[in-house]
């Protein structure tokens, strides 16, 4: 088949509901033993025995260093190998102009969304640079590229995230290491209970198709940028955005 993962194992963080359990499905039916990894152990466990084995559960806390480097250890116990890392894992902080936001709102999305992307990335590049392969896909948003109002912690993040993508990609182009993002337009998953309904109308007005996206339309696109296959692309953001965003 194409885009078969067999063989492979991959880490999803946020593994346990919304966009990460769509990706932890996607990428366990091509044929990979997924981690499932996320804050709720309970919540990856289910996830992860719904899917089987050899794929597993594991809890990480993304804000911690020492979180992400011992749950990587624990993968590589398991498995022997880390191959792919989807960093999906985030939150949308609190609706709010910054007149409103709180230093506290502003260093807890920077600590999940952008410190959490440093960290899972910190702790598998070494392994993957050793075995001279490996894929990241890190889960960024049109928010990161427009901005959205009532949402400065969480737009400021997201573009972080595409420029962080970016510059890995260029470090590791020539070790067999592909680094890409993926900018989703709003996608219908419990971090929209975060939000106020009119900042969900905000955003779905916005997309050209008139809807909202599903888990499983963003977890298509991440399959690709997972495989062996995107083997001449890296460094790229790619929309799932029903048009939203064109460049």
């Amino acid at each position: 088949m194409f885009f078969d993962l067999t063989g492979q194992t991959a880490i999803v963080t946020g593994g346990a509901r919304g966009i990460g359990e769509g990706i932890c499905r996607r990428l366990a039916k091509a044929g990979a033993a997924v981690a499932v990894a996320d804050l709720d152990l309970a919540g990856a466990t289910a996830v992860a025995e719904s899917i089987g084995a050899p794929s597993f559960a594991i809890q990480i806390d993304i804000t911690s260093a020492d979180s992400t480097g011992q749950a990587v250890a624990e993968v590589l116990r398991k498995s022997g190998r880390v191959d792919i890392l989807v960093n999906n894992a985030g939150i949308a902080g609190r609706a709010a102009p910054l007149w409103d936001q709180t230093a506290e709102d502003w260093r807890r999305i920077i600590a999940v969304n952008m410190d959490g992307v440093f960290n899972t990335c910190r702790a598998v590049i070494g392994p993957m640079r050793e075995r001279k392969y490996g894929r990241i896909v890190n889960i960024a948003s049109i928010a990161g590229k427009e901005g959205n109002p009532n949402m400065t912690g969480y737009s400021a993040t997201k573009a972080a995230v595409i420029g962080f993508t970016k510059s890995l990609a260029k470090e590791v182009a020539t070790e067999g290491i592909c680094v890409n993002s993926v900018a989703p337009a709003v996608v219908r998953t419990p971090i929209l209970e975060q939000l106020t309904e009119a900042q969900i109308s905000y955003m779905t007005e916005r997309i050209p198709m008139k809807r909202t996206g599903s888990p499983d339309e963003i977890a298509a696109v991440v399959h690709f940028l997972a495989s062996p296959d995107c083997s001449f692309v890296t460094g790229q953001c790619y929309d799932a955005s029903g048009g939203r965003a064109t460049y």
